[in-house]
């Protein structure tokens, strides 16, 4: 079982390099050797790029696709694009979800071939939060509130950065998704998911918030709001 794991970027020069490099070697510390690491830049405008180059160069396990196009939906369908892995995950480059969740995937899918999508959830009783604003939480739930009474689904926590797809799976959830360029993209991919009954695994995860991440609230809250609205309409309207 080979696995791909995209990290999307937007000028993130501050923190590449140790992102990267901490989650090589937590895989020769683990002894994982059917993994590659894929870098989605995204439109940066900062030093991204060339640190980029030089990973690639670095260790013949990362990998690079540069776009010009801001987004995560941009990034995360560019990473489906290129995948010739089994599976194909994403987790963001501040890893702030810890690496060890990584093994608890790896044993979901070779224990439970029948799983489609293992991801986080960051509102689970058992995970651990740390270091999260009041506002940002008050946010993500009520967005999850939100998303649960809108498409009655049981599905946690969609916009959580750590979600993995068996290959076939993102493939077909993307070839009848939308091209939405934002954060809304992941959500739209488990909400079809779980409309199909594809079966999809959550797990409990320690998370510790990043005071410096790019992501804005409200921009963000504003976006998904917006993309409910549509999609909503859109499922009700199509025949799986």
């Amino acid at each position: 079982m080979r696995i791909n794991i995209a990290f999307p970027v937007l000028d993130e020069e501050k923190r590449l390099e140790k992102g990267i490099k901490t989650t090589l070697k937590f895989l020769d510390r683990h002894h994982i050797e059917d993994c590659v690491l894929t870098i989605v830049d995204n439109g940066s405008t900062d030093a991204t790029p060339e640190i980029c180059k030089k990973l690639c160069a670095y260790d013949s396990r990362v990998n690079y696709i540069g776009l010009e196009e801001k987004g995560f939906g941009v990034a995360f369908q560019a990473a489906i694009a290129d995948n010739n892995c089994d599976i194909l995950g994403y987790m963001d480059v501040d890893l702030s979800t810890k690496l060890r969740h990584f093994l608890t995937v790896i044993k979901i899918f070779e224990k439970y071939p029948w799983v489609q999508i293992v991801k986080g959830n960051r509102l689970d009783r058992r995970s651990v939060i740390k270091g999260r604003k009041p506002l940002r939480e008050l946010t993500s739930r009520g967005l999850d509130l939100l998303v649960r009474l809108a498409f009655g689904t049981d599905v946690r926590d969609t916009m959580c950065g750590f979600q993995f797809f068996k290959r076939e799976t993102a493939e077909i959830l993307a070839g009848i998704s939308s091209t939405d360029p934002g954060w809304f993209y992941c959500a739209e991919l488990l909400l079809r998911a779980d409309r199909l009954g594809m079966p999809i695994r959550e797990i409990p995860v320690i998370w510790e918030d990043d005071y410096n991440t790019s992501v804005h609230v409200g921009s963000t809250v504003k976006n998904y709001l917006e993309r409910i609205a549509v999609l909503r309409k859109d499922i009700r309207k199509m025949r799986y």
